[in-house]
């Protein structure tokens, strides 16, 4: 019996809530996908800020993570109801909602006496009231309790979708990049995934401090700039890149604090050379980490790019410039949406743990065996 379920995701890069509603029929290897109607809800510039301080560990503080927490929960419920009613379709129709969440901090590896640990907020209770409908959120602790880094999840998603006759790399770019390898004619148990490390984040924040923009649209700034060699060799000395997968990184990593320095040692350097060099960090450190963890044992055919990042047309040019022996194509070149994407992902992962199946892929998470992701919020009022 097919069901009708929204998917919300709130990435690192905050531009927006993007919500998709979905037909889904049958569950595991055999579900069917029918998207339905897409939308991206813009994230209000004061509940951006809020995040952001949340973010930071010099300006968090529980007051405002106890207010924002129930804040987002309301912003991803208006989501719902607005892709409901833009596709003319009656809520009370609705059988699910799969809400990622807003990652606030994560911890993939303990260290000091800090904990593996992972927090998303958008309280569940409220969406599940504004709407009258059952959620599935928290996705990403079930992993981390089970030895996993929580993340990435998407890869269960892609394996239904996009598993083909074709070695193929599905390379997210959103405000961190992550990679998934499908092999040809791949099981489960065949595929991996990492994030490989910055994708939008870093190129977002400081066209935003230096030009006072939001973003580098199309890649045009960058695209005016040269590549400043000392610095694309700092970069690409960052420990992280050259670190061994399963591996997770976020805005603890590549953020707010990160930019801080960057700016401080190399902000005299011409703006677009800047811009140009930290875009063409997120080329290289995208393919380096091809080269050194994917390449040496799988003869890659094609690469589908998604994200944020693949409407940057600098930076596609750059990946396709350092894979010349790929196919490099876009979501879109498919028939698929790459704004969509994430959001159809947990709409799956939802319709998963509503049907006890597992959700996590032990090689992309490392987590010591298959879980069945998520808590489920039931719908509070029998109306």
């Amino acid at each position: 019996m097919a069901k009708y379920v929204v998917g919300l995701m709130s990435g690192t890069s905050l531009d927006g809530i993007d919500a998709s509603l979905v037909k889904i029929e049958g569950y595991g290897k055999d579900t069917k996908i029918n998207l339905i109607k897409y939308i991206k809800k813009d994230m209000p510039e004061n509940i951006k800020q809020e995040i952001m301080n949340c973010c930071d560990v010099e300006k968090s503080d529980v007051r405002t993570i106890c207010s924002l927490n129930f804040k987002l929960g309301y912003i991803f419920a208006d989501a719902v109801k607005q892709v409901c009613e833009e596709a003319n379709f009656f809520i009370n129709k609705l059988d699910l909602i799969g809400c990622h969440g807003q990652t606030i901090y994560h911890i993939p590896d303990k260290y000091d006496v800090f904990y593996r640990s992972t927090l998303q907020i958008g309280e569940p209770a409220v969406i599940a009231y504004e709407t009258r409908t059952k959620v599935v959120s928290n996705f990403r602790t079930m992993d981390i309790a089970a030895g996993g880094q929580g993340a990435p999840l998407v890869p269960y998603t892609e394996f239904i979708l996009y598993r083909s006759d074709k070695n193929t790399l599905l390379q997210n770019i959103g405000g961190i990049g992550n990679v998934t390898v499908l092999p040809a004619n791949c099981n489960l148990e065949d595929i991996y995934a990492f994030d490989t490390g910055p994708g939008n984040m870093i190129i977002d924040e400081i066209v935003k401090r230096l030009k006072g923009i939001p973003f580098d649209k199309n890649g045009e700034i960058a695209a005016k700039g040269r590549l400043n060699e000392n610095l694309i060799d700092e970069l690409m000395n960052i420990e992280y890149i050259n670190k061994i997968p399963p591996k997770t990184t976020g805005r603890e990593g590549f953020g707010k604090e990160f930019v801080n320095k960057l700016i401080d040692k190399w902000g005299s350097i011409k703006t677009e050379d800047l811009i140009y060099t930290v875009t063409a960090f997120t080329a290289k450190s995208i393919c380096e980490n091809y080269r050194k963890f994917i390449f040496p044992n799988l003869k890659v055919e094609e690469v589908i790019l998604g994200g944020g990042g693949s409407y940057n047309n600098t930076l596609v040019n750059m990946i396709k410039g350092l894979l010349p022996h790929c196919k490099v194509m876009l979501q879109e070149d498919l028939g698929y949406s790459s704004d969509a994407k994430e959001s159809i992902a947990f709409a799956i992962l939802a319709n998963e743990t509503i049907n006890d199946n597992f959700g996590n892929v032990i090689k992309a998470t490392g987590a010591n065996n298959r879980v069945i992701l998520g808590n489920i919020t039931p719908v509070p009022i029998n109306d």
